[in-house]
């Protein structure tokens, strides 16, 4: 029998949500009760996990360190996501774009990250390639693309040529739409779930040795020419990379097979390889996938990466500590200790 879930609770300040409004999820999923969960978010407020763990047994029904470790995670994380949910429904619905279906959706949301995928098409921007190109009254051009109909790109592309807002002739025209087509495929919440879904999953981490330190010898040279997938990282080897990284001796990236991407993404974003717009439509996608999609993407696969790596290192330290310190006595004998860090 699963876990009763509370509604979640409003703080007085503006979309702030209370973790204990999220206990029964918490108790649900580490499997623990419901009683000590609440227990421990009612005491972190004032109190460290050490602490916890140790005086307040009673309170919490003996839970270890790491289980009130994970629980504070866990419900701040749920109330965190909660308070994002409403900002990001409210920004939309201050634009007058929040759909029944939009709002369904943002209520689906699990993470945060499929929450700020769904958010990017109504999040303010920078002046973009895109952004200009509306400015030069391009956008109806792109609808067109978007739609791909039956009218002749060229033909309907010169209407738009117009010197006084920049728009010299109809390749212009047509790119200005491609630039508005290629935000619009980037900015769709399934396309960038797709993405993080093969960097993920067929995603291959490449590192190489920087031009500065290419003829050097470093501690890092065991990665020089590394190659692994993603789903098989262990967390000390992608750490020893991120720091040869930060020391300016490594450079690593998240490969893909970007043929079979493209056509993955053209298939989400509802390309008509029929239409007189296909190729116009293609090399939008393209442009998206290359310029906009992966990059950032990438971006938060690779910190993804690295606060697993993190947890799976501390569980690791964690775990040789607790043999340490459960090893029989050694006695009373003399022990030589040799540093290899001595020159």
């Amino acid at each position: 029998m699963s876990a009763p879930e509370t509604s979640p609770v409003q703080n007085d300040s503006s979309n702030k949500f209370n973790a204990l409004a999220f206990a029964g999820r918490v108790a649900e999923e580490l499997g623990v009760p419901l009683a000590g969960v609440t227990a421990v978010i009612k005491l972190a407020e004032g109190a460290t996990v050490p602490f916890i763990a140790r005086y307040r047994k009673e309170a919490t029904g003996g839970l270890d360190e790491v289980q009130i470790r994970a629980i504070e995670e866990r419900s701040a994380y749920l109330a965190e996501l909660e308070s994002r949910r409403a900002s990001v429904m409210d920004e939309i619905q201050k634009q007058g774009k929040l759909s029944p279906e939009l709002e369904a959706r943002i209520r689906r949301a699990v993470t945060k990250a499929e929450l700020e995928d769904l958010y990017l098409p109504f999040k303010p921007k920078r002046r973009t390639r895109g952004i200009i190109a509306k400015e030069k009254g391009l956008e109806p051009l792109a609808d067109l693309l978007w739609a791909q109909g039956s009218d002749q790109p060229a033909q309907a592309a010169a209407a738009f040529v117009n010197a006084e807002l920049g728009v010299a002739d109809v390749k212009e025209a047509l790119a200005g739409a491609r630039d508005i087509v290629a935000e619009r495929i980037a900015d769709l919440a399934e396309v960038r779930a797709l993405v993080r879904s093969r960097y993920q999953e067929e995603g291959s981490l490449k590192v190489v040795k920087t031009s500065e330190h290419a003829e050097k010898a470093t501690k890092f040279d065991a990665y020089a020419s590394f190659e692994e997938p993603v789903r098989n990282l262990v967390s000390h080897r992608y750490l020893a990379i991120r720091r040869g990284e930060t020391e300016g001796v490594l450079r690593a990236s998240i490969e893909l097979d970007d043929e079979r991407l493209a056509g993955e993404i053209l298939r989400v974003a509802g390309h008509d390889r029929g239409s007189v717009w296909a190729a116009e439509f293609e090399q939008a996608a393209r442009d998206a996938q290359k310029r906009l999609v992966m990059p950032s993407v990438g971006v938060d696969v690779r910190v993804d990466l690295k606060q697993q790596a993190d947890k799976g290192a501390v569980a690791v330290f964690a775990s040789n500590l607790r043999e340490l310190l459960r090893a029989a006595p050694y006695g009373e004998r003399s022990v030589l200790g040799v540093d290899p860090g001595q020159r």
